[in-house]
């Protein structure tokens, strides 16, 4: 059984950081792109950072600079340390899964999908 659990969400001020962690169980992912994803009240999930196989990243223009997307050499866990955090940062991250080797950027395109970790930054 695929699993995929992602934890280290919370409350924090804006201006400061949490790391997100994506525990990946029930398959071998070494060659999994593993994304993170955010989905804000009344909005569409929208892509934040993906890492492919070969250890390239890539950030959504809106992240790009204060989140860093990284892997464990197990490739069993991904972690987003997300720093300057900014109110509208505030969503539900969600990490993901897809057997494709490159970078995609839409949603529907992953296959395994984790319930998610609740991030709120106040003002």
């Amino acid at each position: 059984q695929v699993q995929l659990v992602e934890s280290g969400g919370g409350l924090v001020q804006a201006g400061g950081s949490l790391r997100l962690s994506c525990a990946a169980s029930g398959r071998t992912f070494s060659t999994y792109t593993m994304g993170w994803f955010r989905q804000a009240p009344g909005k569409e999930r929208e892509f934040v950072s993906a890492i492919i196989w070969s250890g390239s990243t890539h950030y959504a223009d809106s992240v790009k600079g204060r989140f860093t997307i990284s892997r464990d050499n197990a490739q069993t866990t991904v972690y987003l340390q997300m720093n300057s955090l900014k109110p509208e940062d505030t969503a539900v991250y969600y990490c993901a899964a897809g057997n494709f080797g490159t970078v995609r950027r839409d949603a529907r395109d992953y296959d395994y999908w984790g319930q998610g970790t609740q991030v709120t930054v106040s003002s």
